[in-house]
């Protein structure tokens, strides 16, 4: 798999993520396993988690695999904090007393002396901004990060944040964004995307495929085994079914017909290429639809569907 320097940094990560929001709850070690395995395989390096995922689940399953399906120095291993889930609620703090014992569990749990990135998950207007930051500037400090990023902020806020990492030397600029990106959801090229590009972030994409809508697997009904029959995933899945949607899916339904490929491959390969974007991250079901998306690596859309596929989803 070909690699990108993740914004305007030395690091070098796979263009292509791997996604483990699920991991250790509706995805268990054994088909972790298997994801990381094909991943490792087909040449992918950027492992990106979180502390809030399963409660800290999926870093402890990510640590046991490390060292058994892939050496330590074979991934890049990105983490996030400032989001605590307990159940059906969640809570922000994004405090510098939250966040680094945070990562020192974060730590515990990978069974690493260090993360390659280290995320701030969301933004809170609770938390002076720069105490959230100088959160960061420790971590890397420390040993703890060698790369720091955002997550989930907004144009002004990823604007603010990365200014503010640059005005005075000392401070670790910012490597990364990470943002929810795909053709159902472009919001993020009216400012987040520019304001990265400017201040040298690289955008990091999640839900690439919209929760799987944009493979095409919902144009008739809802599958037994989907995620969408889940009741936790029926509304997010629903919100991307309206009309206009509907019309997107569609779009990239035929473009796919026309070019031989799956709409998965046109959607993910789109994302993939949009000016900004480092490397989308992709969170699988399972192996089999894993390596279906890890085999886009040899694609490349014509410009003309490109160009086709930008207006309707415009």
């Amino acid at each position: 798999m070909q690699t990108r320097a993740l914004g305007r940094t030395g690091l070098q990560v796979s263009r292509l993520g791997l996604g483990t929001m699920t991991w250790g709850r509706a995805t268990d070690e054994h088909e972790a396993r298997d994801q990381l395995i094909a991943f490792a395989e087909a040449g992918g390096t950027l492992v990106d988690t979180a502390a809030s995922y399963g409660d800290g689940a999926s870093e402890e399953l990510i640590g046991s695999l490390i060292g058994d399906v892939v050496a330590r120095d074979e991934i890049v291993l990105a983490t996030k904090a400032g989001l605590v889930r307990r159940g059906d609620g969640r809570r922000v703090d994004t405090s510098r007393g939250h966040l680094i014992p945070t990562l020192d569990r974060s730590l515990r749990r990978l069974g690493v002396d260090h993360v390659d990135l280290w995320q701030v998950h969301v933004w809170s207007d609770r938390t002076p901004l720069e105490e959230t930051l100088s959160a960061l500037d420790l971590a890397v400090s420390s040993g703890r990060a060698s790369y720091v990023g955002i997550s989930n902020y907004a144009g002004w806020q990823t604007a603010q944040a990365a200014t503010w990492q640059r005005a005075v030397p000392g401070r670790t600029p910012l490597a990364s964004t990470q943002v929810q990106y795909n053709l159902l959801e472009r919001a993020v090229e009216t400012e987040v995307v520019p304001a990265a590009q400017a201040l040298g972030l690289g955008v990091l994409p999640w839900s690439p495929l919209a929760g799987g809508v944009l493979t095409g697997k919902y144009r008739t009904g809802t599958p037994g085994d989907s995620r969408a029959a889940d009741p936790a995933w029926t509304a997010r899945v629903d919100s991307y079914l309206d009309e206009d949607g509907r019309g997107i899916v569609e779009a990239v339904a035929r473009a796919a017909d026309g070019l031989g490929w799956s709409p998965l491959e046109v959607a993910l390969t789109w994302v993939r290429d949009r000016p900004g974007v480092t490397a989308p991250i992709v969170g699988a079901r399972t192996a089999t639809q894993l390596r279906a998306a890890l085999g886009v690596e040899q694609l490349e859309l014509p410009p003309e569907i490109v160009a086709a596929l930008d207006d309707v989803s415009d």
